[in-house]
């Protein structure tokens, strides 16, 4: 910890620290984080952490990496387990900042795919002959929530159109439903979705997406985050 916290702080990278498995894997369980470190030799249960950390929904895409003393768990072993980076200790500050900064680009990458930008807009909904009014209320690269004028009808597989605001992209897209709930709330996971108009997309997204550097939230805050 004397060493990582502050080689992750002038990376800008906030942290949150915790000392116990069986308490990280509640936290984990409740909250996203874009990375998360695990001593996996030192630490009681480490390892069960990171053997269960991909089957969290918040977390299982999450860039980890592992702390190895040298003695029990190895490189190979933390591999298997689905571990990005190791560590080995004792760990100098020279390893662990070239380390981080190698992981930098998959916690944005890792950000980027699950952020959500808060938007509302007019979208047509159109499932087989009927026309539905909505109005969104978030877009990621993957889907968008809306909030629907009328009931979609049973088993459909809708595509909507919509223009983003503040620029003139108007997309067309395939999606299918994949929840719904008694509001009238629906989220679309989007299908098929040309690479032009993916790529114009992550450029709109990439353009509102806050600008603090990669990093852990103590709780609340913008950043990616890293346990």
């Amino acid at each position: 910890m004397r060493v990582l916290r502050p080689t992750l702080e002038k990376l800008s990278i906030e942290v949150e620290i915790c000392q116990e498995a069986k308490k990280a894997t509640e936290i984990l369980i409740a909250e996203k984080f874009d990375a998360v470190i695990v001593d996996c030799d030192d630490l009681r249960g480490g390892v069960e952490v990171l053997q269960g950390l991909r089957a969290t929904p918040s977390n299982k895409n999450s860039v980890t990496f592992a702390v190895l003393n040298g003695k029990k768990t190895t490189t190979q072993q933390a591999f298997a387990m689905g571990v990005n980076f190791v560590l080995q200790k004792p760990i100098s500050p020279l390893n662990a900042s070239r380390c981080f900064n190698a992981a930098l680009n998959f916690m944005v990458r890792e950000r980027r795919r699950y952020y959500r930008q808060p938007v509302k807009m007019l979208v047509k909904v159109i499932a087989g002959d009927k026309e539905i009014k909505a109005t969104s209320t978030d877009i990621s690269e993957g889907g968008m929530a809306l909030l629907l004028h009328q009931a979609l009808p049973k088993n459909a597989t809708p595509r909507l159109q919509f223009t983003l605001p503040e620029s003139t992209l108007s997309l067309d897209i395939e999606t299918e439903i994949a929840w719904a709930d008694l509001k009238g709330r629906v989220g679309l996971r989007f299908r098929d979705l040309a690479p032009s108009s993916q790529a114009l997309l992550e450029t709109w997204l990439n353009e509102r997406i806050p600008t603090q550097a990669p990093g852990a939230k103590e709780r609340a805050g913008s950043g990616p985050e890293v346990q």
